[in-house]
């Protein structure tokens, strides 16, 4: 008798079972499941797939030209709005559909030093303060423009006040969304870095699992880059161009 008395022929049996060859109904089947797992993405263009974020760029470019296009023809209010968010809608749905399989343990920054944490805390104190700077200032002016174009009438004056709440009411938003942006372009960067396809990233393993040509579309889309230039920029065209125009206008 060996030592491990009987284990040993139940040790045998059990790698023999492991190497046999599969059966040939089971061949068939894995083959067949290999086969119907790409073709769930075969509606995805070729190009797109090998270039998603030239596409999103190219996407990008030719709704930022309608924008100028739509100020230059001056059509309906709303149509801003609505090109503003289509220019950024493919690289937004991305980013959100990333962020959001995404656990935030995947993102913990185990090589960030104390210095750079202080660092960040210190850099948002500094802007908070200067927002309530920015706030106070423009608190007082627009009470000093009130007092003198409206005098003592208190109606008028009340009045006046809800209209310019209401015409700040897109400045407020455009601000929120650019911070919202920001926010979500600086975890992009942690997450998947700034190329087109990368080669390591955060994203979890089982993102689109067997369904390699769109997460390959949807991490393309969800660039830092593109995230900014298309959420961003257009985000400012509309504060400047605008809400500062509807802010004037009421005040005029």
């Amino acid at each position: 008798m060996t030592e491990g008395g009987g284990n040993r022929p139940a040790n045998v049996a059990a790698v023999d079972d492991a190497a046999a060859p599969p059966s040939v109904e089971g061949s068939a089947a894995a083959e067949t499941a290999t086969k119907a797992t790409p073709e769930r993405d075969l509606w995805l263009p070729r190009w797109l797939v090998a270039h998603p974020l030239y596409a999103g760029w190219a996407w990008t470019v030719v709704w930022a030209g309608l924008i100028v296009l739509d100020e230059v023809v001056d059509l309906a209010g709303w149509t801003w709005y609505l090109l503003v968010l289509v220019a950024a809608l493919p690289t937004l749905i991305s980013t959100l559909v990333v962020l959001h399989a995404t656990p935030r343990s995947h993102l913990r920054a185990v090589d960030a030093t104390v210095l750079g944490h202080f660092f960040v805390r210190f850099l948002a104190l500094v802007a908070a303060f200067m927002v309530w700077a920015a706030s106070v200032v423009m608190s007082a002016s627009i009470s000093t423009t009130v007092q003198t174009v409206i005098g003592d009438s208190e109606k008028e004056v009340t009045a006046l006040g809800f209209n310019l709440m209401l015409a700040a009411v897109p400045l407020v938003l455009s601000i929120l969304w650019m911070a919202f942006i920001v926010r979500c372009a600086w975890f992009l960067r942690r997450l998947r870095g700034w190329r087109q396809v990368p080669v390591k990233t955060r994203v979890p393993k089982k993102f689109l699992k067997g369904r390699p040509r769109l997460k390959r579309v949807v991490v393309g889309l969800a660039h830092p880059g593109l995230l900014l230039v298309a959420g961003l920029g257009t985000s400012l065209l509309a504060l400047f161009v605008d809400a500062v125009e509807l802010t004037l206008n009421v005040l005029g």
